[in-house]
């Protein structure tokens, strides 16, 4: 889970290769407690960690209680970013504010400390050893294939849970994740689990406030960024505020003011983590889709990410 990433824009020139990117990991915590890293980074990883743990369970609780309606209005709505050729287009969007790539399955090996005091941040999805959502992935897994190779960093990932800590991670976890990164059943799992945790609770929500592929696509990005936490710098507390402020179009309002509204909601949510940080996957990006009057997310799609063009034919 992406809490607050980080670019280190001082330190590096703008340069439009992935590699003059450095991101900090952001929901780290503890654990890493010498230079560099404030107590504020490691109280704000430990409050992502339990807003993951509690919006885990308030998911589950509202999975199983979901009602017929609200089902029946999801089936009846028109396809939207949950279709193929969709869902592969969110995907690459993330990808670029993520990994500066379109090659978004070029990130499951990925995994690295990028210094936002969340630990290390891997995979697809930027999961985190200090964010509980990492700890999860690695824990299913196990259970469906118990002699992985990560087993062995259940015990560590358990202790550093909600802390920017490498203890008993170092030397081998990142040589570990690189090598099961190769194995198709833990890519899948890492699919499975983004899908689960970030993909479909932010399209099913969209839907139901009436929003399509872009608005969808707004709320997954949010939800990967932001955590799927209840607090107010988070998902599901960026969203009620969101519903507080401005109609959503079920509430009949209108599509754009309401995405404005979230979008406005949301960059002064990063800016709480970080005054000085980066906010162009929304400004030059879903802002520029929005403003064109793209709300259907239709290709070709040109934006910018972190002074970075990509484009999607």
């Amino acid at each position: 889970m992406k809490g607050a990433r980080l670019l280190l824009l001082a330190a590096v020139p703008v340069v439009a290769t992935a590699s003059v990117y450095l991101f900090a990991p952001e929901d780290s915590g503890a654990g890493r407690a010498g230079p560099g890293l404030s107590s504020a980074y490691r109280s704000q990883a430990a409050q992502d960690a339990e807003g993951a743990q509690g919006a885990k369970a308030w998911a589950e609780r509202s999975e199983g209680a979901k009602s017929a309606e609200d089902k029946a209005v999801v089936a009846d709505l028109p396809p939207g970013l949950d279709t193929p050729a969709k869902k592969e287009l969110a995907q690459q969007l993330v990808a670029s504010a993520e990994n500066s790539t379109l090659d978004w399955r070029s990130a499951y090996a990925y995994v690295e400390d990028i210094g936002d005091g969340q630990g290390y941040t891997a995979g697809i999805i930027g999961f985190c050893t200090g964010t509980h959502d990492l700890l999860t992935l690695v824990e299913g897994y196990t259970k469906a294939h118990p002699g992985n190779g990560l087993a062995r960093y259940l015990p560590a990932l358990r202790a550093v849970d909600g802390t920017d800590s490498h203890e008993g991670l170092d030397p081998g976890f990142t040589a570990a994740w690189k090598a099961e990164a190769r194995v198709p059943a833990f890519q899948q799992a890492q699919d499975t689990a983004r899908d689960r945790v970030y993909f479909d609770p932010a399209v099913h929500l969209a839907k139901l406030d009436g929003l399509g592929a872009l608005g969808q696509f707004v709320y997954y990005d949010a939800m990967v960024f932001h955590g799927p936490g209840t607090g107010p710098t988070s998902f599901y507390g960026l969203r009620d505020r969101a519903l507080q402020k401005s109609d959503s179009p079920t509430e009949g309002g209108s599509e754009k003011a309401y995405l404005d509204t979230f979008l406005d909601l949301r960059e002064d949510a990063m800016r709480t983590r970080d005054a000085d940080i980066d906010t162009t996957r929304v400004d030059t990006a879903q802002r520029r889709f929005l403003n064109d009057g793209n709300l259907d997310l239709r290709t070709p799609l040109e934006w910018q990410v972190y002074g970075e063009t990509f484009k999607v034919p």
